[in-house]
């Protein structure tokens, strides 16, 4: 069988570009002991990505040039040469960009296509919802009561962060997105106390209009004047997590920092970074709390679909640019 994937070619400077890439045929190769061969269903493009290429020391070893790149995927087990797991089976695993994939057994998690659609498995209920659920309860201490602004909230981490908070108890919600149809999304459909365009006007101005008592909790998606903004409104002992920076991914020179930090001493206020990959413990609770809400449709979401393998970059592309709403992934 012949194979397509998705290689890096060169790092990107700035923007990406498509000659940075290049859709290669390769043979399917056969699995060895404790493997399987997968084929892919779904693909997962996320902005962490961004990151890995680029050969700058991350958290996380970058993509190798010249070589196939990686992300989520769940797809059907089409040969199996590991006990526990069987043809038929569908699995998620890391090994995505490509139409096929061979996986260890114990990088496979074996998943129900009857209990849930194949696809939430990369967004509401997989490592997208517990960045959501880990950082706004763990890293982000939220506690009831708590009025909580995200920016990025149409994305598929925003949007789940925001409807937890209200779930568990909060007493306001704000949001930023980038359009005004993702703001009446936010607040006509997720349950959002408010939400604005960043595009409309000064983000701090807007900030302090949704929520002219301040803020207790703050989800960053976006960094920048988000970040700014953010600081500038927060209540005294508010909370900071950190998920992501993407208005500064594909910039070519360091990003000023926020010029008022030093209100974090006025507020005892904090931020704080986190990985997803740090809390894996939080998993079974995270699918025993969150897998009801969205079978209920207490919690809802939404995904971006773009179909065929060819595409995978431009969607990808379309992550950076914001174009999605809720989830992207790529149907195969």
């Amino acid at each position: 069988m012949i194979n397509r994937e998705w290689h890096l070619l060169s790092r990107p400077v700035g923007w990406p570009k498509p000659e940075d890439f290049a859709l290669v045929e390769t043979e399917v190769p056969a699995p060895g002991d404790g493997q399987v061969l997968v084929r892919n269903k779904y693909l997962s493009v996320d902005p962490y990505m961004r990151g890995r290429m680029s050969a700058a020391k991350s958290y996380v070893a970058p993509f190798e040039l010249g070589k196939v790149m990686q992300g989520g995927a769940v797809g059907e087990v089409i040969e199996s040469n590991a006990e526990g797991i069987a043809a038929g089976d569908h699995v998620l695993h890391f090994f995505g960009w490509r139409e096929h994939a061979v996986v260890d057994a114990k990088h496979a998690v074996k998943v129900d296509p009857a209990a849930a659609p194949l696809s939430t498995y990369l967004g509401v209920l997989g490592m997208t919802g517990l960045t959501a659920y880990a950082g706004l309860l763990r890293t982000a201490s939220f506690k009831e009561g708590d009025v909580v602004f995200v920016s990025g909230a149409a994305g598929a981490v925003g949007s789940q962060v925001g409807q937890i908070a209200k779930l568990k108890g909060a007493s306001r919600v704000i949001g930023s997105a980038g359009s005004d149809e993702k703001v009446k999304l936010l607040v006509e459909e997720y349950g959002f106390d408010a939400a604005f365009n960043y595009k409309n006007g000064p983000v701090a101005e807007q900030l302090r209009e949704a929520a002219p008592d301040g803020i207790d909790v703050y989800f960053d998606n976006v960094g920048g004047d988000h970040l700014e903004a953010a600081i500038g409104s927060l209540n005294e002992g508010g909370r900071i997590a950190v998920c992501g920076m993407i208005s500064v991914y594909n910039n070519t020179e360091p990003a000023p920092g926020p010029k008022n930090l030093a209100r974090l001493i006025q507020t005892r206020g904090r931020i704080e970074g986190f990985l997803v990959g740090d809390h894996y413990d939080l998993q079974p609770q995270f699918v025993q709390e969150v897998g009801p809400w969205v079978a209920s449709g207490a919690l809802k979401y939404r995904e971006t679909v773009i179909e065929g393998i060819e595409n995978t970059l431009e969607a990808f592309l379309g992550v950076l640019r914001g174009d999605n709403i809720g989830k992207m992934v790529v149907k195969l």
